[in-house]
């Protein structure tokens, strides 16, 4: 049956007319019962013919010699006439025509028959051809109607296009699907467009009592008054669905990323390589969301999914120390906690991207594909100028995350991301960017226009335009009316998914304390099985980033290194000792020991003397230099002159002149400038000029 929808005034809005007439039609009972269901929609022709009937011959038997009559009865079928023709304005052109000449007719008998009699001359005779044939083309009409040939002519809504403000448009047979329902909406030529559907989506909503997210849009792209009138009438997605594990364990990272599924039960995906033979780009990703909307799920949804893939790796920053990532830190193969770190990751990720374009390019490949991630022994993909196969090591997909992206764009400047996201895509890279408030204020608006795909959760109505394009909000996404209210609640715009999905809401998939072992298990996994750093971008990455790279080189030392969340990265003022926290030379003392009797000389004073030997100008460049060294042995890859303020202070030296010869260095090769002012980035020994 049929779903159906009644407003306050009692109006009942069928979900689709000839779905539901034959619903009715269905119904059980006698032969008889079926016939009589069916003779009734096309009764009221025919009783309206022989009132017609009827009343002409009262009308003779009262006005038969009346002058009067006359003029009245024809000064009313007159008017009778247009007063139809006027209020079928709102109606269209076809059914307007045909009642206006059905009333016309049906007066102008009664008129006739009132005053020469119903058998006089050739009344009777008009009476029983003219009758019939009027009444049965409104039988024709209704039969049309209802008929899946003729639905596209006429206009299923039982009047609520008219109550909305769209009288005149047409909707075609609807397609009906599991608690979905599309119909192809026709508006009015020359006086609709398709933003007058989007403007009355609302109201539309309203009439159905239905939720505005549950009424959407899609716009034919070749007509700007045809498109598809979705409605859900239920929403499938308040039922909280926990992750149970990844969707494709050893699969591709070409093939669909399963995160959720949307409101009418069909799987929510995204893909992040591109695909030649689809005709589907690669893509960059954006995570937006505010507070309480179920950003670190969705971002949980999404890395696991990448994670079970083999032919890909992750370098990740998250300013948060991996909060809510922990259980897979040991899958990355390069996991940093913001700060300098992420600045060191961001010059490696930018390092990688013309070194990965050139092996791209020597093997024959226009862009990442699963192919490039095997070993090169097919004469299509070689490098060799014989034409023979090269036998080169395959080059994994790379996943670049920045979580919490805010952090890392207001220490390094909002176009920190700019040139990644604009060269990345054809390097086999793709930049994930998450944050709550993508606005112009905090990122770039060409680093926004360089990320096409969107995870976009609740937020602050105001915000909806940074996240979606104007288009897929004028479809019906709206991000705004859920808040924090909905977790999880989500639009996905991404390549390969077909537009129509666009303003559909989704909703990921619920991390619980439950799936903790689970996710530990798959960092085990993709540390044994998932692939590792190809020669030429971990080569690229190591030459800017040093020891700072964490990356694993082969199989054999993933199984033997300890998982990275299990590491611990001793910091500056860190001391384990082990024991009592003691300074090592104060070890070997006995506490117990009786205190040395006083010497000679103990009374010296110990302050405001001179603090020893200030090194020469040769003497602090050479110590400048050994502190570099020191710096890279650590993995703090950039620095800046308030790294130098302890060792200012023991070799007594001022901060302006570690200035100079931050700036004398860069100028020698051992370091390179960075985005933000007065940071350097230290250029491995090894690569120095």
């Amino acid at each position: 049956m049929a779903r159906k929808w009644t407003d306050q005034d009692g109006q009942t809005y069928p979900l689709r007319v000839d779905a539901l007439h034959e619903a009715q039609s269905s119904s059980g009972g006698t032969v008889r019962a079926y016939l009589l269901h069916r003779a009734k929609p096309h009764l009221p022709p025919w009783l309206g013919l022989a009132g017609t009937g009827v009343a002409g011959a009262l009308g003779h038997w009262h006005w038969g010699d009346s002058a009067a009559a006359g003029v009245g009865l024809t000064l009313a079928s007159v008017a009778l006439t247009g007063a139809t023709w006027l209020m079928g304005k709102s109606t269209t052109k076809q059914r307007r025509i045909h009642s206006a000449v059905t009333v016309a007719c049906g007066s102008a008998w009664l008129t006739a028959a009132c005053l020469a009699g119903p058998t006089a001359g050739p009344v009777d005779d008009l009476y029983l051809m003219g009758g019939p044939v009027v009444a049965l083309s409104w039988n024709v009409r209704m039969v049309l109607r209802h008929s899946p040939e003729g639905a596209a002519g006429g206009s299923g809504d039982g009047g609520l296009l008219e109550k909305v403000g769209l009288a005149r448009a047409q909707i075609g047979q609807a397609k009906v699907d599991p608690n979905r329902v599309t119909a192809p909406l026709a508006l009015e030529p020359g006086e609709q467009t398709n933003d007058d559907v989007t403007k009355a989506l609302a109201r539309i909503a309203s009439a159905l009592d239905l939720p505005k997210s549950a009424v959407r849009y899609s716009p034919d792209p070749d007509s700007e008054r045809r498109g598809d009138l979705v409605i859900v009438p239920e929403d499938m997605l308040s039922e909280v669905v926990e992750w149970e594990g990844p969707s494709n364990l050893g699969g591709s990272i070409a093939e669909p990323l399963v995160i959720g599924r949307y409101d009418d039960g069909a799987e929510l995906v995204m893909w992040l390589p591109g695909d030649p033979d689809a005709g589907r780009n690669s893509t960059h990703g954006l995570i937006a969301g505010g507070t309480g909307s179920g950003k670190g799920d969705a971002a949980l949804n999404l890395l696991t999914e990448i994670l079970s893939r083999r032919d890909v790796i992750v370098w990740f920053s998250d300013p948060k120390a991996f909060q809510d990532f922990a259980p897979l830190r040991a899958g990355l193969d390069w996991g940093v906690e913001g700060g300098t770190q992420t600045e060191v990751m961001v010059a490696g990720v930018e390092a990688a991207i013309p070194a990965r374009t050139r092996w791209l390019g020597a093997h024959g490949y226009r862009q990442w594909v699963p192919e490039a991630a095997q070993t090169q022994n097919s004469p299509e993909h070689t490098c060799r100028d014989d034409g023979r196969a090269c036998g080169c090591e395959g080059m994994p997909f790379l996943v670049a995350w920045f979580e919490e992206a805010a952090n890392t764009l207001r220490a390094l400047g909002d176009d920190v991301f700019t040139g990644i996201a604009q060269e990345a895509r054809s390097a086999g890279i793709s930049l994930i960017v998450s944050l709550q408030r993508p606005s112009y204020d905090q990122m770039s608006t060409s680093t926004r226009a360089s990320l096409p795909s969107v995870i976009a959760l609740g937020c602050d109505p105001r915000d909806e335009g940074f996240s979606l394009p104007e288009t897929v909000i004028d479809a019906g996404a709206h991000p705004g009316a859920w808040g924090n209210r909905r977790p999880g609640y989500c639009y996905v715009v991404s390549p390969g998914i077909d537009e129509s999905r666009y303003p559909s809401p989704g909703r990921t998939r619920r991390f619980t304390i439950r799936a903790v072992p689970v996710m530990e298990r798959l960092a085990a996994w993709a540390q044994h099985n998932g692939a590792t750093a190809d020669p030429i971008t971990a080569g690229a990455v190591s030459g800017v980033a040093g020891r700072a790279y964490t990356g694993r080189s082969d199989a054999d030392s993933k199984s033997a290194r300890q998982p990275v969340a299990l590491r611990a990265v001793p910091e500056e003022d860190d001391m384990e000792y082990g024991g009592l926290l003691v300074d090592p030379e104060d070890a070997d003392i006995d506490p117990e020991a009786e205190l040395p009797e006083a010497e000679e000389g103990d009374d010296s004073p110990i302050f405001g003397q001179e603090a020893g030997h200030k090194p020469s100008p040769e003497e602090a460049r050479q110590l400048f230099s050994e502190a570099l060294e020191e710096f890279e042995d650590e993995g703090r890859m950039v620095v800046g002159p308030k790294d130098f303020t302890d060792w200012c202070d023991r070799h007594h030296l001022s901060r302006s002149w570690v200035s100079l010869r931050l700036k004398e260095a860069a100028q020698e090769g051992r370091l390179d400038a960075t985005n933000t002012t007065g940071r350097w980035r230290i250029v491995p020994a090894l690569t120095a000029a």
